[in-house]
C-alpha cells in the first residue's frame, strides 16, 4: 500500500496538479503585442519558431518560415518546426531568448561562423545567417532535428493524439482531451505495473535465495529490494511516455528534473538493500571459514559498500542534472590533497588496516608479539588495534604501525614446544639413564595432548655438574592456559618416574665427597639391579598407572 500511495500522490501532483496550473505557464511571454513573424536576427527568427507554435499564436505556417530554404518545400519546413518543438518540449529544453542575440551581425566567437545554436544541449541545431541576411536553421540542421525527435519519440510523436480526430477542438485545464487521457492511462498502467512487478521480483528473490539456501535472508533483506526496484522500473517507464504527452515545455522541464533524481534513487536504494544481502553473505563464509577478524571486517565493508553506493549514486544523479562532475572531482581532489596532508597518519593507518583486513596477520583471540607488544588481541578496528597485555593493560596500536611491523602470531601455531634439559647426577648409572629415557618417550606417548609424529629424547650432554637429557616436544593444543596444563601434566609424570626408578636430579652446587667416616656407611648410593631389573621396575610402573586408570 505504501508504494501505491507514493505512485498515486508523485502521479497526482505532477500531472494533474501541474497540469492544470499551464494555462498561465503557458501564456507567459515577454514577446510585445502583434508580434509579426521576422528573420532579421537570431532573436526574431527562433521567436517565430516558438511564439507561432504556442497555444493562442498558433500559425504552423508562420512557425516554418525559419526553415525554409530554396528547394525546402513548405510541407518539409512545417513538419521540421513542429517536430523541433515537440522534442525540445518533451525533454523540458526551455529556450533563453534572455541570452539570443539580437544583433543581425552576431558572429560566434567559438566557430567565428554566423551561427548561434538556442538550446545547448543540441548544438548540432542551429541557425545561421543567410546570404539575403535573413537567419534560418541550418540546412545541416534537419538531420540533427528528425535523428533528435526520433530519439525522443521512438514510436512517434502523435501515438496518443491519434486517438482524438480533433486535437485543438477540446482543451481545458491548459491542456487537450487526450493529455489528461494519456495522464489517466499512464497512471493506471504505473499502478498495475508496481504491483505485477513487486509480485514478480518477490517471488524470484524468494525463489533464488531458496535454492541457494538462504532462506534466513529473504524477509529481512531481498524482500524489501522489490519494491524499490519494481518503483524502479515504474518511473523508467513513466519516463519514456510522458514524453508522448506533449506537456508543454515549462512541465517538461519539471519532470524531467523530477525523473533524472527519482529513477537513480531508486537504484541507489536497491543496491543500498543488497549490500545488506552481500554482507550477510559474507557472514556466512566467515562462519564456514571460522576466522574471527571477519567478524569485525564485513560491518567495515558492509558501511564502506554502502558509502560507495551513495557516493556513486549521487554523482549519477549531478550528471544526470548536468552538473559538470569533471569539475566537481577535480575541486574535490585538490581539497582532498590538502587533507591527505594534514591527515597523513590518519590515512596510512586506514591502509594499515586495509592490508591487516586482506592479509589477515592475525585474528581476534591470537597471542601475538610486536616489539615491546605481547597479549592477546581483542579488537582489530578501523584505525587501531586492541591488545590485551598479560598484566591485564591494553594496548592501542595504530594499524599503520602493524601493517609495516613484524608480527610474532603465537595464536597460528599447530603446536607448542617445549623444550628443557633434564639433568641426572654423574653416579647415575648408564643402564639407568636408558630405562629413564624410553619411560620419558612412554611418558610423552601417552599423553593425549603431544605430538607422536615428532620428538627428541636423548642423552646428548655431559655437563659441569649434571648428565643432561634434551627434552625437546610438542604439545598440540590451542591456547596458552592448556599448554601450562599439559606443561604441568609432563612435568609431574616426569618427578614421578624419576623417584619410581630412583633417579636423582642434578643441581649447580658444589659438594666435599668422603668416601668414608668412621662408623659412618659411604654417601655414595649403590645400585645393584641390573639393566633388565631396571626395565622391569620401569614396566611394573607403567602397568600400576595403566591399572589405576582402568
Amino acid at each position: 500500500m505504501k508504494g501505491k500511495s507514493f505512485l498515486v500522490r508523485s502521479c497526482l501532483i505532477f500531472f494533474l496538479l501541474m497540469g492544470n496550473m499551464m494555462t498561465s505557464l503557458a501564456r507567459q511571454s515577454d514577446v510585445p503585442p502583434d508580434f509579426e513573424p521576422e528573420l532579421s536576427t537570431p532573436w526574431h527568427s527562433v521567436l517565430t519558431h516558438i511564439y507561432f507554435l504556442q497555444s493562442g499564436s498558433y500559425d504552423v505556417d508562420n512557425a516554418s518560415l525559419p526553415f525554409l530554404h530554396p528547394g525546402v518545400d513548405s510541407l518539409q519546413a512545417r513538419d521540421l518546426a513542429v517536430k523541433l518543438k515537440q522534442a525540445w518540449d518533451a525533454r523540458g529544453f526551455i529556450v533563453n531568448f534572455d541570452y539570443i542575440p539580437r544583433e543581425a551581425n552576431y558572429i560566434d566567437s567559438v566557430s567565428e561562423r554566423q551561427i548561434f545554436a538556442p538550446i545547448r544541449q543540441t548544438p548540432g541545431i542551429f541557425v545561421e545567417r543567410q546570404p539575403n541576411g535573413d537567419w534560418r536553421y541550418s540546412t545541416s540542421s534537419f538531420d540533427d532535428i528528425e535523428a533528435f525527435h526520433r530519439e525522443v519519440f521512438p514510436y512517434g510523436s502523435d501515438l496518443l493524439a491519434d486517438l482524438f480526430s480533433e486535437r485543438g477542438s477540446v482543451r481545458f485545464f491548459g491542456l487537450y482531451l487526450w493529455q489528461h487521457f494519456g495522464i489517466l492511462v499512464m497512471i493506471i498502467i504505473s499502478l498495475l505495473l508496481h504491483k505485477l512487478l513487486t509480485f514478480i521480483f518477490n517471488r524470484l528473490l524468494y525463489q533464488g535465495a531458496h535454492k541457494l539456501g538462504y532462506d534466513k535472508i529473504v524477509r529481512p533483506y531481498l524482500l524489501p529490494v522489490a519494491k524499490p526496484l519494481s518503483l524502479f522500473v515504474v518511473f523508467v517507464f513513466i519516463a519514456l511516455f510522458y514524453p508522448l504527452l506533449q506537456l508543454p515545455a515549462q512541465v517538461s522541464f519539471y519532470l524531467s528534473f523530477v525523473f533524472k533524481v527519482l529513477w537513480p534513487l531508486f537504484g541507489i536504494l536497491v543496491f543500498y538493500k543488497l549490500v545488506d544481502v552481500f554482507g550477510l553473505y559474507l557472514e556466512s563464509l566467515a562462519g564456514k571459514n571460522e576466522t574471527s577478524i571477519d567478524n569485525n571486517v564485513i560491518p567495515i565493508i558492509r558501511k564502506v559498500l554502502k558509502v560507495f553506493v551513495i557516493v556513486v549514486g549521487g554523482l549519477f544523479i549531478l550528471q544526470n542534472l548536468d552538473v559538470n562532475i569533471t569539475a566537481l572531482l577535480a575541486g574535490l581532489s585538490i581539497g582532498g590533497l590538502a587533507l591527505a596532508l594534514a591527515a597523513q597518519d590518519t590515512l596510512k593507518n586506514l591502509f594499515g588496516s586495509i592490508m591487516i583486513f586482506i592479509d589477515k596477520p592475525f585474528s581476534v583471540g591470537h597471542w601475538i608479539t610486536s616489539g615491546d607488544i605481547d597479549g592477546t588481541v581483542e579488537e582489530v578496528g578501523f584505525r587501531s588495534t586492541r591488545v590485551r597485555s598479560f598484566r591485564n593493560s591494553l594496548y592501542y596500536v595504530p594499524n599503520g604501525k602493524l601493517a609495516d611491523a613484524t608480527i610474532d602470531n603465537h595464536g597460528l601455531r599447530q603446536f607448542r614446544r617445549f623444550f628443557m634439559h633434564i639433568a641426572v647426577t654423574y653416579d647415575t648409572p648408564p643402564d639407568l639413564i636408558e630405562v629413564f629415557v624410553q619411560g620419558l618417550r612412554k611418558v610423552v606417548e601417552k599423553h593425549p595432548n603431544t605430538r607422536k609424529d615428532f620428538y627428541i629424547i636423548e642423552f646428548n650432554e655431559m655437563g659441569d655438574f649434571s648428565l643432561k637429557i634434551m627434552f625437546y616436544i610438542f604439545f598440540s593444543v590451542p591456547t596458552w592456559p592448556e599448554e601450562l596444563r599439559v606443561r604441568h601434566e609432563i612435568l609431574i609424570e616426569v618427578v614421578r618416574l624419576a623417584e619410581k626408578l630412583g633417579v636423582r636430579f642434578a643441581f649447580p652446587t658444589q659438594t666435599m665427597h668422603m668416601e668414608t667416616f668412621p662408623d659412618k656407611s659411604s654417601l655414595t648410593p649403590k645400585y645393584d639391579m641390573n639393566m633388565n631389573e631396571f626395565k622391569q621396575v620401569m614396566e611394573d610402573y607403567f602397568a600400576e598407572k595403566e591399572g589405576k586408570k582402568g
